[in-house]
C-alpha cells in the first residue's frame, strides 16, 4: 500500500483485536494518528478473557508507521466516550475517521436458537454492546469530526444490506444487531451529507481474526490447514484487508459517492485496487452467494 494519511487523525473504536485492530493497523501504515480503543489493558481483561490489548494495537500502529494512542474506554459509558473525545480535541483538534467496530458479543449469541429460547440477558446485552455503543460514540464523535469537511464514519457490520435482506443471520438477536448497523450508516449518511462527511457501512468477508484462527486451531502462517475441516474457509481474508479497505476509502477524495451505503472489503478492493497481504483480492461475499449458499464445492477460482 503506497496510499498515504499523514495529519489524518482517526478513532478505531473497538480495536483491541478482529477487524478493529487490522483497521487501525493501516491507518497507521498510511501514517495517520490513531486513537484505539477497548475494554482490554494489559491490566485487566474484558469478559471475553483473550490476551489480545489495546497497547499492543497502539503499539502495532506506531511500527507500522502512524502514531498509535491507547485509550481504555467502555462505549457503553457516555462520559468516557465523552471524555475520550475531549482529549482527542485537545491533543489534535481534529478527527477526520471515526471507525465504529465496538462489538463484544461473541460469547454472548446462540446459533438457531430462536427469540423465546435464547437467553434473554444476553440478547439484550448484545443490542447494547452492538448498537448502542456505536450510537452513544457517534454523538459525542461527530461534532468534532464534522469541524473540518471530509470527514468519515465507517460503521462496521457482518453482511452487506442485500445479504443481510434476504438471509437470516444466525439468530433473532445477532440478526438484529447487524441490521441495526447497516441502518445507522444509512440514517448518518442522511445527516452528514449534507454538512460535508461521509457514512457508510463496511462488512470484511469471512475473517482470520485471533478468535477464528484458535476455532479452527490453526494460526496465520498455517491457516489453509483449516481447510480439511472447512474447505469454505479458503475465501477468508486477513483482517488488513478490510483495514486497506478503510485507507483507500479515507484517501478517496470522491468517497461521498458511497455516503449511506453498504459496502465489503473484497467489493472495495475491486474498485481501489488494493490486495490482501498475500496478494489476493478475496471476495467473499460474492462467494458466499454464487458457490457456498448454493451448496457448490469449495472453489475459489476467479475470487481471490
Amino acid at each position: 500500500m503506497t496510499t498515504r494519511l499523514d495529519g489524518t487523525v482517526a478513532l478505531v473504536a473497538g480495536a483491541t483485536r478482529g477487524a478493529g485492530r487490522g483497521i487501525a493497523v493501516e491507518l497507521g501504515a498510511a501514517g495517520a494518528t490513531v486513537y484505539v480503543t477497548g475494554r482490554t489493558t494489559r491490566q485487566r481483561r474484558s469478559e471475553y478473557d483473550r490476551p489480545e490489548t489495546i497497547e499492543e494495537t497502539a503499539e502495532l500502529v506506531t511500527a507500522a508507521g502512524g502514531t498509535g494512542i491507547a485509550v481504555p474506554t467502555d462505549h457503553l459509558v457516555a462520559a468516557e466516550v465523552q471524555a475520550l473525545v475531549e482529549r482527542i480535541d485537545a491533543e489534535q483538534g481534529q478527527l477526520n475517521v471515526l471507525v465504529n467496530d465496538i462489538w463484544g458479543g461473541e460469547n454472548l449469541f446462540a446459533w438457531d436458537a430462536p427469540l423465546w429460547e435464547h437467553d434473554l440477558d444476553n440478547g439484550l446485552r448484545l443490542l447494547r454492546l452492538g448498537v448502542e455503543t456505536h450510537a452513544i460514540t457517534s454523538h459525542y464523535a461527530m461534532p468534532l469530526l464534522l469541524r473540518k469537511p471530509g470527514g468519515l464514519v465507517v460503521e462496521m457490520t457482518d453482511g452487506t444490506a442485500d445479504y443481510n435482506r434476504d438471509n437470516y443471520r444466525v439468530s433473532f438477536f445477532y440478526d438484529l444487531v447487524k441490521a441495526s448497523v447497516l441502518r445507522m450508516a444509512f440514517g448518518l449518511g442522511h445527516e452528514l451529507g449534507p454538512r460535508g462527511a461521509t457514512a457508510l457501512a463496511l462488512t470484511p468477508g469471512w475473517l482470520r481474526s485471533e478468535m477464528m484462527l484458535e476455532h479452527y486451531g490453526v494460526e496465520e502462517s498455517n491457516w489453509r490447514d483449516a481447510l480439511t475441516t472447512e474447505p469454505h474457509f479458503g475465501i477468508s481474508e486477513t483482517p488488513r484487508f478490510v483495514g486497506r479497505a478503510v485507507v483507500a476509502l479515507a484517501a478517496d477524495p470522491d468517497v461521498a459517492r458511497w455516503n449511506g451505503a453498504s459496502v465489503s472489503s473484497g467489493g472495495l478492493a475491486q474498485e481501489y485496487g488494493f490486495t490482501d497481504v498475500d496478494g489476493s483480492r478475496p471476495d467473499a461475499w460474492r462467494y458466499i452467494v454464487e458457490v457456498q449458499d448454493v451448496g457448490g464445492p469449495a472453489d475459489t477460482t476467479g475470487y481471490r
